[in-house]
């Protein structure tokens, strides 16, 4: 695995926990490290080893947005942020598609597109201090990230324009009510029930787990017909692993199954 300058990775038992830690204040997203989240993303997604990824961060920002100290504030800014989420875009495709499982983890505040970031796992814990924010139209700007595509998907089109249009901080506990998180961890536990989540995720079926999460995210461009189509075969693929046969041989015997990922 390469060393990072903006973030670092960790593996342990299956499990690879990239922590955003930003050169920029406010782990704020730079260039570098938009670059830097494409490469990772590519690398992990795409490792048969890893069989959980999760997403954090150091410090008291999960993001704050764009690193705004290399903005000029005027029309000349136009390229440099296509080109800077033009890249983040490139790490989001890569987090999205991946069929490993991906677990959010936030303490902080991610706004703007922290906020998008905070979007993607397919499950999202937070913390007591978590603050969710789209933040993008306090600067005159629209979002970027994802967010557009995503948030009206986890908390309906009506939820969706009422939070980018009023754009105020979130809470935890209501972005658990929202849809957007999964759950709160308990006060002083946010790292233990991160790493519980993970560890669940990375000890199941996952590739049978990784093909679900695939067809829940092509459902919505899928007519029935083809999308059952698509199920017998995730089915029948999943009929072929070791875990498959792991898990029917637990299922008539005593034990619980052991899934190894294959």
């Amino acid at each position: 695995m390469s060393t990072y300058e903006n973030l670092s990775v960790d593996r342990d038992d299956g499990v690879a926990t990239v922590t955003l830690e930003s050169s920029a204040g406010r782990n704020a997203l730079t260039l570098e490290m938009a670059n830097e989240l494409a490469s990772v993303a590519s690398t992990l997604g795409d490792d048969p080893e890893v069989r959980c990824i999760v997403l954090t961060h150091e410090g008291p920002f999960f993001g704050s947005g764009a690193d705004l100290s290399q903005l000029e504030g005027d029309a000349a800014d136009a390229p440099r942020l296509r080109e800077l989420a033009s890249r983040a875009h490139e790490a989001i495709v890569h987090f999205h598609r991946t069929e490993t499982p991906v677990v959010g983890g936030v303490n902080g505040t991610a706004a703007g597109i922290g906020f998008s970031f905070a979007l993607i796992p397919d499950l999202l814990v937070l913390g007591e201090d978590a603050t969710l924010q789209f933040a993008y139209p306090s600067i005159g700007l629209t979002g970027d990230g994802g967010s557009t595509f995503f948030l009206p998907r986890l908390v309906g089109l009506r939820t969706a324009k009422e939070i980018v249009l009023r754009d105020e901080p979130i809470g935890p506990e209501e972005a658990v009510a929202l849809g957007l998180a999964t759950e709160v961890a308990p006060a002083g536990e946010f790292d233990e029930r991160l790493e519980e989540v993970a560890t669940e995720l990375a000890d199941g079926p996952t590739q049978a787990l990784g093909a679900l999460t695939r067809l829940l995210t092509d459902s919505y461009a899928h007519g029935l017909e083809s999308h059952l189509a698509a199920e017998a075969d995730a089915l029948a693929d999943a009929a072929r692993t070791e875990d498959y046969e792991r898990g029917l041989e637990a299922f008539f015997g005593d034990d619980e199954p052991e899934f190894v990922g294959r």
